[in-house]
């Protein structure tokens, strides 16, 4: 990328995200969509290949390389996205060259409160926990009665609310067997305003009640297409 010296006021914003992992792969897609020019890089050729087609630039290739961060002209992004899994040396690393090399913005991903300070005391401006987070938001929703239409768990896996199908009715979860039938684990039932985190495997279904399941993405969407159906 050619190196600017000044930036229009119109100008794209420009971001470089480091690992394409679920996290990465999220936030270099949001920003993508958000009309900023966003370079990735991963070791995985099939990761970047995947990714080709949706950011600005893709490159396979060592991400805790100095050459490599020397090559792309790290210092004319306006910020960085370390999103490496599950090495904290490589994010470490990739964070320090980072602030060396004049990024003026770097967001850490961390699993971990001692990886999170870690990287802020070599420099990370802001450390996130997104498993952790996650949990926490769920929890606090599930607490107060806020309950999720639907959450990601992962590329193929939601947790989602489900309305009891009418052929369910009068039926309880052991005679369904939608494990068995789905592969969908019930994890909690809503009944009028209450939240049984735990629901009786043998209590019947009404056809009022919400389920709140954990599958496959492609099932779960032929379970809510079958509803809207009835």
């Amino acid at each position: 990328m050619e190196r600017r010296s000044k930036r229009a006021k119109n100008e794209k914003k420009v971001f470089v995200v480091f690992g394409l992992g679920r996290f990465g792969r999220s936030i270099a897609t949001t920003l993508a969509d958000g009309g900023c020019e966003v370079m990735v890089i991963d070791k995985d050729p099939g990761k970047i290949q995947e990714m080709a087609e949706i950011v600005t630039y893709a490159m396979a290739a060592d991400v805790t390389d100095v050459e490599t961060m020397d090559s792309i002209g790290i210092s004319n992004f306006d910020g960085a996205v370390v999103a490496i899994g599950q090495s904290l040396e490589a994010s470490v690393m990739i964070t320090i060259m980072a602030k060396e090399l004049g990024v003026p913005y770097i967001l850490a991903k961390a699993q971990t409160d001692i990886q999170g300070k870690v990287l802020k005391k070599v420099g990370a401006n802001v450390v996130i926990y997104p498993e952790k987070e996650m949990g926490i938001r769920i929890a606090h929703n599930l607490l107060m009665g806020n309950f999720f239409a639907a959450v990601e768990l992962s590329t193929t896996f939601s947790m989602m609310e489900l309305d009891t199908l009418e052929k369910w009715d009068g039926y309880s979860l052991s005679q369904l067997d939608l494990r068995k039938k789905y592969k969908i684990n019930v994890v909690g039932l809503k009944r009028n305003s209450t939240f049984d985190i735990n629901p009786d495997p043998e209590m019947p279904l009404s056809k009022d009640d919400t389920l709140v399941v954990i599958g496959k993405n492609d099932i779960l969407n032929k379970l809510v297409e079958m509803k809207k159906s009835e």
